[in-house]
């Protein structure tokens, strides 16, 4: 601000030029802070195979912009010259990304060299070990083993921050157990591709010392990310409130009408990290179904729906109450679907690493829903929520959301 003003009035500043770009930039000095914490800029990173910096921080900066352009449609009153906006885009990208090498560069100084784990076959750690002492990266192997299993007893006393799994068979063979206990204690883990796995359409390829590695996502989302999601979850039932809620008081009545008493049905279901929380939905079976067959799943030609409520399950709209556990913060609009305690802990003995579906707050719909079928297995559930904690993105959810309305409005099941 302080240079447009020079550039263009030089000392002698008019009253009205200042306090209009006082407030301006202040405004887009904010936009452009959340934008770069929903992306993830002030978040803590790895101290080896990160990303760099450039594709991140120009994202950051052209939604920023984005956000300014929009708030000068919504103000009629563009919040710095237009010509600052592209000065913007260019400068700001070019700082920032110099601050963010900057950082890592102090950061990395201050720490230390990285202490290393290496896991694989002893020709495959031979190597990886003459590859980290030629790179210029700061790495200290502080401890080796063909399997996981064999070192986790020591990663508190040998302070090991990162794990490089050298062999794709013994990440096999590690999760879901080793994998999953390293994902309580914060220590990364980084596993080594060939060109045969990226035939599967790998992204996200990080260098490690010449070698190529993909971290292995040890928590399905990064603290930004969690917060950008319950933030668009409270936006988009907030606004569509006059919308929902008559659609829900109108539904509650039809469904007293023709199942009588017990318009809501409550059942524990589990929720993030394994938390149970109570769901609801409107009834559409008959009373006490589950009275002499004990839990169960339910069928797509189920016997026990009331035959005029058969429509609202087929639509999905017995769903419509969970906006309520979306507003409480027991759900989100799209994640997993919750499944109960007793039938999940059958589910686990069959499929392994079920507990990953709970790392995030389970959603009204999610991917299995829309992508699968009423009856898709609960493996093959599974992968598609996988798939979604992998790849999750706002538009990731939109994306969701609209196929949602789109199954609700074909009546698809």
């Amino acid at each position: 601000m302080v240079a447009t003003n020079l550039v263009r009035f030089q000392t002698s500043w008019p009253t009205y030029p200042l306090s209009h770009y006082m407030i301006g930039f202040s405004i887009a000095t904010c936009i452009h802070i959340g934008v770069n914490y929903f992306a993830g800029l002030y978040e803590r990173e790895a101290t080896i195979g990160s990303r760099a910096w450039l594709p991140r921080v120009s994202s950051a900066m052209v939604i920023g912009i984005g956000f300014d352009g929009l708030g000068a449609i919504l103000a009629d009153r563009y919040l710095m010259p237009r010509l600052n906006l592209g000065i913007l885009l260019v400068v700001g990208t070019v700082v920032l990304t110099a601050t963010r090498y900057i950082s890592r560069r102090l950061s990395a100084s201050r720490k230390g060299p990285v202490r290393v784990a290496v896991i694989g076959p002893a020709d495959q750690r031979l190597a990886a070990q003459n590859s980290l002492k030629s790179d210029r990266t700061k790495v200290t192997v502080v401890a080796e083993g063909e399997r996981l299993d064999s070192i986790i007893g020591q990663i508190n006393d040998l302070n090991i921050s990162e794990i490089l799994i050298l062999d794709l068979a013994e990440m096999y063979r590690a999760f879901p157990n080793e994998i999953e206990t390293l994902s309580t204690t914060g220590i990364r883990v980084h596993q080594r591709i060939s060109s045969f796995e990226t035939l599967l359409g790998l992204n996200g390829i990080r260098q490690i010392a010449g070698m190529p590695f993909v971290r292995l996502r040890t928590n399905a989302l990064a603290d930004h990310q969690y917060r950008l999601k319950r933030s668009f979850d409270l936006l988009i039932v907030t606004l569509a409130i006059p919308i929902w809620v008559p659609a829900l008081l109108l539904l509650a009545l039809y469904v007293r009408l023709v199942a009588g008493r017990g318009v809501l049905y409550r059942q524990e279901r589990v929720g993030q990290w394994g938390q149970p929380f109570t769901i609801l939905k409107f009834r559409t079976m008959i009373r006490d179904a589950e009275r002499h067959s004990g839990p169960q799943l339910s069928r797509l030609s189920d016997p026990r729906v009331i035959g005029k409520l058969r429509w609202l399950r087929s639509t999905r709209m017995d769903e419509l109450p969970q906006l309520i556990n979306v507003l409480r913060g027991d759900m989100s609009l799209v994640g997993p679907r919750p499944e109960r305690p007793e039938l999940i802990t059958g589910i686990n003995q069959v499929v392994h690493g079920y507990a990953r579906r709970h790392e995030t707050k389970p959603g009204i719909t999610g991917l299995a829903q829309v992508e699968g079928r009423y009856d898709t297995n609960a493996e093959h559930k599974l992968g598609y929520d996988v798939q979604y904690l992998v790849n999750w993105s706002i538009f990731l959810d939109a994306q969701v959301l609209f196929k949602t309305i789109w199954i609700v409005l074909a009546r698809r099941l």
